[in-house]
């Protein structure tokens, strides 16, 4: 049975916009808030978990709930939500700070230890108004960005890539070459100021 021209065009408006939502989807990377039990002491949780400070003094450490997940050590913090496969992109808003790691982690990666330092973490960090790619502590330089208001980060599992994105041109400016054998979160160190995270976005074209 013939269906009407103007139910035919509808019917195919709403499929083309499921198609269509269903691509966004599929673009969309993962969305991810930070865990406060992987905080260390010195770090405090804003806007619904989101984003974090750092404070000189921070928590007592006798008033936080005991358990074996929280950094000892290091300002470090991980997100809640492990990538296993896909391309996921998530941007970072710098304020007031100087020296900060972002990038990804192994989710069991020691607790002793801080991002960029062992080899199961692959960070790009700031400090001293310059950028570094970061793993097993050694560092190499990155050319071409500035002092950073907001930051992009493109993760692709299966490539075994992590980028350092300009988010004013949508480019990439540095990538990381990584070795990922099992789950991975977005992780963070800083030692002055803020960062606040935007994740849940879909991956900007031509990237």
């Amino acid at each position: 049975m013939a269906l009407p021209v103007a139910r035919s065009l509808c019917l195919c408006r709403r499929g083309a916009k499921r198609l269509g939502v269903a691509a966004a989807e599929a673009r969309r990377g993962i969305s991810f808030k930070l865990e406060e039990k992987t905080a260390h002491s010195s770090l405090l949780l804003f806007k619904g978990d989101t984003g974090v400070k750092y404070g000189m003094v921070g928590l007592e450490p006798t008033k936080l709930a005991l358990n074996v997940e929280r950094f000892r050590e290091w300002a470090v913090v991980l997100a809640d939500t492990a990538v296993t496969s896909g391309r996921h992109y998530w941007e970072v808003t710098v304020k007031r700070s100087q020296q900060f790691r972002i990038g990804v982690a192994d989710v069991d990666m020691s607790r002793d230890s801080c991002i960029g330092v062992d080899d199961r973490s692959w960070v790009f960090t700031y400090a001293q108004r310059r950028w570094h790619t970061m793993l097993a502590n050694e560092k190499a330089p990155v050319e071409g960005m500035g002092q950073p208001e907001k930051v992009g980060l493109l993760l692709e599992y299966e490539a075994q890539k992590l980028s350092l994105v300009d988010v004013s041109r949508i480019a990439v400016v540095h990538t990381l070459q990584t070795d990922f054998r099992g789950p991975v979160v977005p992780a963070f160190a800083l030692w002055d100021g803020e960062l606040l995270t935007h994740s849940g976005l879909e991956v900007p074209e031509g990237l």
